[in-house]
């Protein structure tokens, strides 16, 4: 099946990273992810991705300098993805030209559509930015958004659901690409005899043990 479009996915949080890449490459995305500025501004030389999902801080070069890369040299339109809304932060958002601006807590289901709608601009012709800034960053409602990934993941989630969150925790442990780690995923299961799916649930209920409160002796 033909990819629906292929985006550059750019966190240094490898968790975030795992489970924006794996929600919108179940969405139909070609993803390629980095979880650096100098690896993104590689990746977009090499693979001319049609779009670009940026956190903004981060180690080292930030989502601002690999938008500049991506605006004044390779000429890929970009979007962001942070947990920051100051007015600052906006201000240098509008003056880059994004094509959306996302703030942080978002659940992938939250940031598939509004990958769809900019894919659509682009593709429609409407190559501009968004012009104001204010209506692209949603209104921070009386209840927080949910987590765009959980402390703990409730006990009733669907195994299926635990397989993005069991390759960040992978990657983060072995330093592994998301590639790498869900062959990692698909060999422990395959020597258990799980499917990845279930043995995604033991490695992510195996994390949540060590990390559970310590009780006093």
């Amino acid at each position: 099946m033909t990819a629906k479009g292929r985006i550059l996915v750019v966190d240094d949080d490898r968790l975030v990273l795992a489970t924006v890449a794996h929600g919108l490459a179940q969405a139909g995305y070609e993803v390629i992810d980095a979880d650096n500025g100098d690896d993104a501004i590689l990746l977009a030389r090499q693979q001319r991705p049609e779009l670009a999902l940026l956190d903004i801080r981060m180690e080292g070069k930030t989502g601002f300098d690999v938008a500049e890369y991506l605006r004044d040299v390779a000429h890929v339109p970009f979007m962001f993805l942070s947990a920051f809304a100051d007015a600052d932060t906006r201000a240098k958002v509008e003056a880059l030209g994004a094509m959306a601006y996302l703030v942080k807590p978002l659940d992938v289901g939250q940031i598939v559509p509004t990958v769809d709608h900019v894919f659509a601009r682009l593709r429609g012709g409407a190559a501009q930015p968004v012009p104001p800034v204010p209506p692209v960053v949603p209104e921070v409602p009386v209840v927080p958004a949910p987590p765009l990934v959980p402390a703990a993941v409730p006990p009733a989630a669907p195994a299926d659901d635990l397989v993005p969150l069991a390759l960040g925790i992978l990657m983060q442990r072995f330093s592994l690409t998301r590639t790498q780690a869900a062959e990692r995923l698909a060999r422990l299961a395959g020597d258990k005899g799980l499917s990845p799916a279930a043995q995604a649930a033991r490695l992510v209920e195996a994390v949540e043990d060590l990390a559970g409160p310590m009780t006093e002796a």
